[in-house]
């Protein structure tokens, strides 16, 4: 990889960038350090910007934060945006039997995500609670929805917005699969993603 120091747009300098995204998976700059295999001195002098990284290096980084080198020296495109109706990327994550649908697109600076979970009749979600905030919208079917200590029922048209500190879960108790438009914080996908490393995602056709 080219060792040649780059150079980026001035509305998007990457110091603040690569501190975002380090603070969105939970990483000090420490184990950063340790991932990309650079100092942490350096790197904080990357993240105020007193540091310009050479290409090469910048690439450690971006593998270290689990995203292309594109994340940082890229400039979105507003069409890059556009999702259609049956075009969307499904998935499920092995030993699951939901499926995801990808809504939102993820960009430098960005802190939402959001996906469509279509969700089979009986399926139980674990009891969870972590950092940053979450919004369903119930598209089609019904879903009990268990935060603290209150359980609410939920049809298609109702929402909920909640602190993801709250403890909670849900399950379809139809007979009929149910639809949610689910979204939140990155910080919260990535640490849901964290703990099912063991469970890689299947692409759907």
């Amino acid at each position: 990889m080219p060792r040649t120091a780059i150079q980026t747009s001035p509305d998007t300098p990457l110091g603040p960038l690569i501190r975002k995204r380090r603070k969105q998976l939970g990483l000090t700059l420490k184990q950063l350090g340790e991932r990309a295999g650079l100092s942490v001195g350096y790197l904080s002098q990357v993240e105020r910007d007193n540091a310009a990284p050479s290409l090469g290096t910048l690439a450690q980084i971006a593998e270290a934060v689990d995203v292309g080198l594109d994340y940082f020296v890229a400039t979105p495109r507003p069409a890059d945006a556009l999702t259609r109706d049956g075009e969307r990327m499904r998935f499920s994550l092995a030993g699951s039997d939901l499926v995801y649908e990808q809504i939102s697109h993820e960009f430098p600076g960005s802190e939402l995500s959001s996906y469509m979970l279509h969700i089979p009749p009986g399926h139980v979600s674990e009891l969870v609670h972590h950092e940053g905030e979450e919004i369903i919208l119930i598209l089609e079917g019904e879903i009990e929805q268990v935060l603290g200590e209150e359980t609410f029922h939920m049809r298609a048209g109702d929402s909920l917005h909640y602190s993801g500190a709250t403890p909670h879960a849900w399950r379809n108790p139809g007979d009929r699969p149910a639809r949610i438009l689910w979204t939140g914080t990155l910080g919260v996908l990535h640490r849901a993603g964290a703990r099912r490393a063991d469970a890689p995602p299947r692409l759907l056709k």
